[in-house]
C-alpha cells in the first residue's frame, strides 16, 4: 500500500531506486578485521538493511593507499582481498532490499606516520592537522600520480564488490585539503586559484569514471563551507559543488558545513548533547538549490520528525540519520508500522563517536550494535515456562532487565526506592545541557509498560520483600553510592558530584572539584557549579582532564569552563580534607614533586566513582540456585547460564551495572541485555 510520508517516498538515484528516504551516511565503526570488511561489520548494516533503510554507507574512510594508515580501523582498499568480503556485505544488504554505498578517501595530513607501515603522511603543504599531530611531507608529482592511481583501483574493486556507488571523502581530507587556504599554500598549478586548487580533485574523478564507467553511481560528501575565516568560504564551497555538478563527474553531493581539524570544530560538525537539533540541515537545502543535484545531509537529525521534515521541505533528497540508526536501526520498519513512538531514540551522548579511537563504536544505550552475532535488536519471546522476574532498581541496568525478560513474556515487577525511575541517568541530567540523557529512561520505561513489567517506585526492596514476590530469577540493580572512602581524613566534610547535580548541595562561593573519576559526573558538577556562579578550580591525579570523555563530549566542558574561567590543575591526588574556621583545606599529594600541596575552599567537591549497594545482593546469596555465580564461559560463547550450586534455592540471581562494580551506562545496560535476553 502506498505512503503519503515523505519519508516513505521512494527516490531515484541514476538507475538506482531506493525505497524510501533515509539513510545512514558513510561513518567507521572500527569493527574491521586485518583492515577488511568482514563478518561483524557485515552484519552491523545488514541489520539496518532489515530494519527498512533505503541506503547505508559503509567505510567512513576507507583508504586508498598505504600512505593513508588507518585512523580508528578504516577499511583497506588497496588490499585485493576486500573485494570478496564487500561482495559478502553488498549481497546480504541487497537481501534484505537496500543499497549499499562505500567512501573511499586518502587522508592525507588527517592521520599519523607512526603506524602500519610508517610511511611519511603527504599534504597539499606541510601544515600539521592539531587532532591527528603529525607533520606531513609537502606532496611531490609522483605522490599525485600514484596517489590519482589508487583512487581509480579501489574505485574498480568497489564496483567489483557488487555496492552501488561511491562517495569521495572531501572534508578534512586530501582532495578538500587542496580546495582550502587553511591548508594548500602552495604556488604550483595545484595552489592559488580555485581552478588549480580543483585540479588534483577532478583529475581523481576522471581517473575513477574511465575505470568504473560513465553509468556506476559516484558523489562526494564534501564541505560546502568551512566556517572558518582561514578556510574554504560559503561563496567558494558553492561554486565547487556547482562545478563538480556542471562537470557531469559526480552524481550526488553530501553536505558537510564546518572543519575538522580541532575537537574543538569537529564538536561543530558532529553536534552532541545539549545542541540545537539540525543546524546546518538549511545550509544543506541552499547547497541542493545551487547545484541542482541530488543531496544528502546528516548532523544531528536525530528524530523521525526533523527527517521527515527535511524531506518535506525540500532540503534534502535523502535525510541521514546515522548515529540515530546507531541507537535503533529498524527506524524505517516502525514508521512503516506507525511505530514511531517505538523507536529508540538517540540521546546525542557522542559514545559512539568518541568511542571508536578506544577500538571499536558503541551506542551508549544500544550494545546489541556492532554485537549483532551476539546479541538481538528485537527481542523475542520465550519458548520456555513463563517465569516470575524481580528486579531491584529502576536505573538502566535495570529497566533493561525489566525490558528485555518482559518482552520474553516473563512476569516482572520492578522494585524501586525512589519516587521515579532513572537512578543516576537522573542525576546526570541535573546539568541543563545533558537533559536529553533522560531518554535513556523514558524509552525503556514505556517499553515495560508496553510489556506489562509492573514498576514499584517509593518501594526499598529488601530481602523479605523480593522473597514475598516468590521470584524464580532475581536482578540487583541497586547501583552505587558516591565512594568517598578513599581519602585517609574528612569524609564527613566533602560534597559529592552527586549532591550538586542532584540538587540537595548548592554550589558555595568558591568550590574545588577534585576529579579521580575521569568521566562525566566531575566535569559536569564543575560545570554545574560555574554556572551557578561559584569560583570553581577542578583537580585531577590524572595527566589530562577527564580522560574517560571522547573528541566530541569534552569540548562543550572546556567551552563552559573558559567562559567561567575555571581553573584546571592536574597531577595532584587528595588525600584528606580539614576545617579551617569557616573554610575547609583539601590536603594533595604531588606524586612527580613528592611533596603535598593544600588548597582552600568553601566547598570541596569530590567524584570518585561509586561503590557498589550490594547488601541485599550477598544476603540473597546464601538463597539462590546459583549462589550469585555467573559463567562467564557460557555467557562470552552467547549460550545460556546453567549454575546450579544449591539444590535448595528456589530461584537464580544476578547482580548488573554498578551493584558490581562502578562503570558506566553502557556497561550496565549490555550487562542486563545478554543476561535477560536467555530469560
Amino acid at each position: 500500500m502506498s505512503s503519503t510520508d515523505p519519508l516513505l517516498q521512494p527516490f531515484r538515484l541514476k538507475h538506482l531506486t531506493l525505497r524510501n528516504r533515509l539513510m545512514s551516511t558513510a561513518h567507521e565503526p572500527a569493527y574491521t578485521d586485518e583492515g577488511l570488511p568482514k563478518t561483524r561489520y557485515r552484519l552491523y548494516h545488514a541489520e539496518k538493511a532489515k530494519g527498512g533503510i533505503a541506503l547505508t554507507m559503509i567505510g567512513g574512510s576507507s583508504v586508498v593507499a598505504p600512505d593513508s594508515p588507518q585512523a580508528f580501523g578504516n577499511i583497506l582498499l588497496y588490499k585485493d582481498e576486500v573485494v570478496s568480503w564487500l561482495k559478502e556485505l553488498a549481497d546480504d544488504v541487497h537481501a534484505h532490499g537496500a543499497a549499499v554505498m562505500i567512501q573511499i578517501t586518502h587522508l592525507g595530513r588527517r592521520t599519523t606516520w607512526a603506524k602500519d607501515d610508517w610511511l611519511p603522511i603527504v599534504a597539499p603543504s606541510n601544515v600539521r592537522e592539531p587532532a591527528h599531530r603529525a607533520f606531513p611531507k609537502i606532496i611531490e608529482d609522483w605522490d599525485i600520480r600514484r596517489i590519482v592511481a589508487a583512487y581509480a583501483d579501489a574505485a574498480e574493486r568497489v564496483k567489483a564488490g557488487g555496492l552501488d556507488g561511491l562517495e569521495l571523502e572531501c572534508y578534512g581530507h586530501l582532495i578538500d585539503q587542496f580546495w582550502s587556504p587553511a591548508t594548500n599554500k602552495r604556488t604550483d598549478e595545484y595552489g592559488g586559484s580555485l581552478d588549480n586548487r580543483l585540479r588534483f580533485a577532478f583529475e581523481v574523478l576522471a581517473a575513477i569514471r574511465a575505470r568504473v564507467g560513465p553509468d556506476f553511481i559516484v558523489g562526494t560528501r564534501m564541505v560546502c563551507d568551512e566556517d572558518w575565516d582561514r578556510g574554504l568560504s560559503r561563496a567558494e564551497g558553492l561554486e565547487i559543488a556547482q562545478r563538480l555538478v556542471r562537470s557531469g563527474a559526480i552524481d550526488f553531493v553530501n553536505v558537510i558545513r564546518g572543519h575538522i581539524d580541532t575537537d574543538e570544530a569537529l564538536s561543530h560538525v558532529i553536534p552532541g548533547m545539549g545542541e540545537r537539533s539540525a543546524p546546518h540541515l538549511d545550509f544543506a537545502g541552499e547547497v541542493r538549490a545551487a547545484a541542482k543535484v541530488p543531496t544528502f545531509h546528516a548532523a544531528r537529525i536525530q528524530d523521525v520528525a526533523t527527517a521527515r521534515h527535511a524531506i518535506a521541505t525540500g532540503k534534502l533528497d535523502l535525510v541521514g540519520m546515522t548515529r540515530a540508526h546507531m541507537a535503533d536501526p529498524h527506524i524505517a520498519r516502525k514508521v512503516m508500522e506507525k511505530r514511531e513512538d517505538e523507536v529508540r531514540p538517540c540521546v546525542g551522548m557522542g559514545y559512539c563517536i568518541d568511542s571508536i579511537y578506544g577500538g571499536q563504536a558503541l551506542c551508549i544505550h544500544n550494545p546489541a550494535t556492532g554485537r549483532e552475532a551476539l546479541l538481538p535488536h528485537v527481542v523475542t519471546r520465550s519458548t520456555g515456562p513463563r517465569r516470575k522476574v524481580v528486579v531491584v532498581g529502576a536505573g538502566p541496568g535495570g529497566l533493561e532487565a525489566a525490558r528485555v525478560a518482559a518482552a520474553r513474556g516473563h512476569e516482572v515487577v520492578v522494585l524501586e526506592a525512589a519516587d521515579e525511575p532513572g537512578g543516576q541517568i537522573r542525576v546526570a541530567a541535573g546539568l541543563a545541557r545533558r537533559r536529553e540523557i533522560l531518554g535513556i529512561i523514558d524509552w525503556r520505561v514505556a517499553q515495560c509498560e508496553k510489556h506489562g513489567a509492573v514498576i514499584r517506585t517509593n518501594t526499598y526492596g529488601e530481602a523479605a520483600d523480593v522473597l514475598g514476590e516468590a521470584p524464580d530469577i532475581v536482578v540487583i540493580a541497586t547501583g552505587g553510592i558516591p565512594n568517598t572512602s578513599f581519602l585517609d581524613a574528612g569524609e564527613d566534610l566533602v560534597t559529592t558530584s552527586w549532591d550538586l547535580l542532584s540538587g540537595s548541595a548548592s554550589p558555595a562561593e568558591t568550590t574545588i572539584v577534585y576529579d579521580d573519576n575521569g568521566a562525566h559526573p566531575g566535569v559536569s558538577a564543575a560545570e554545574f557549579a560555574a554556572q551557578a556562579g561559584s569560583k570553581v578550580e577542578i583537580v585531577t591525579p590524572e595527566r589530562v582532564l577527564a580522560p574517560d570523555i571522547g573528541a566530541t563530549g569534552y569540548p562543550p566542558y572546556l567551552r563552559a569552563f573558559s567562559k567561567h574561567d575555571v581553573r584546571i590543575t592536574l597531577n595532584l591526588r587528595l588525600e584528606r580534607v580539614r576545617r579551617d574556621g569557616n573554610r575547609l583545606v583539601a590536603s594533595f599529594f604531588d606524586e612527580y614533586g613528592r611533596r603535598h600541596v593544600e588548597k582552600t575552599g568553601d566547598q570541596i567537591v569530590v567524584d570518585h566513582g561509586t561503590a557498589p549497594m550490594d547488601d541485599l545482593y550477598f544476603e540473597l546469596k546464601p538463597q539462590s540456585r546459583n549462589l550469585g555465580e555467573v559463567d562467564y564461559t557460557a555467557l562470552l560463547a552467547n549460550a545460556p547460564q546453567a549454575v546450579d550450586r544449591n539444590p535448595e534455592g528456589t530461584f537464580v540471581l544476578y547482580r548488573i551495572g554498578d551493584a558490581v562494580a562502578s562503570r558506566n551506562i553502557h556497561a550496565a545496560i549490555y550487562d542486563a541485555l545478554r543476561l535477560a535476553k536467555d530469560f
